[in-house]
């Protein structure tokens, strides 16, 4: 078929190819952020827990050891935040205040059927800062 004299025949069917690579695309972004946004959600929460759990360390009184508090917070932090039971996390007492540390690495399907695996590392040290720290 001809219209003004242009041939249009290799024109015809575009726009469902082009819908359906549309589709596949979005189907994809999709599971990539189904996946991942808990992952970020969860280091993001643990790293927000951490921050708090050595605060209420330096606010300890009485027979408590600061970093005793601390390690506990932590740990139950890690159970609620998904945190891999073989994540390296570290409390330690400095004399003025009490530090801590964490860091893991959790595999998060990006693709479908493992086709590709984004590596998240969490990596956080946690000290108090500004007007608790001095004297």
């Amino acid at each position: 078929m001809q219209t003004n004299g242009i041939d249009r025949n290799s024109e015809r069917g575009g726009a469902g190819v082009k819908f359906l690579a549309v589709f596949v695309l979005l189907i994809l972004a999709a599971n990539a952020g189904y996946n991942y946004i808990p992952v970020a959600y969860n280091g993001a929460s643990f790293r927000q827990e951490m921050d708090t759990a050595v605060v209420k360390g330096m606010a300890t009184s009485g027979r408590l050891k600061p970093a005793d508090v601390v390690s506990d917070y932590i740990r139950r932090a890690a159970t609620d935040n998904d945190v891999p039971v073989d994540a390296f996390v570290e409390v330690k007492d400095t004399g003025k205040f009490v530090q801590a540390s964490a860091s893991y690495t959790v595999d998060v399907n990006v693709l479908p059927f493992g086709i590709y695996k984004y590596k998240y590392q969490f990596e956080h040290t946690a000290v108090p800062t500004g007007f608790l720290t001095k004297q």
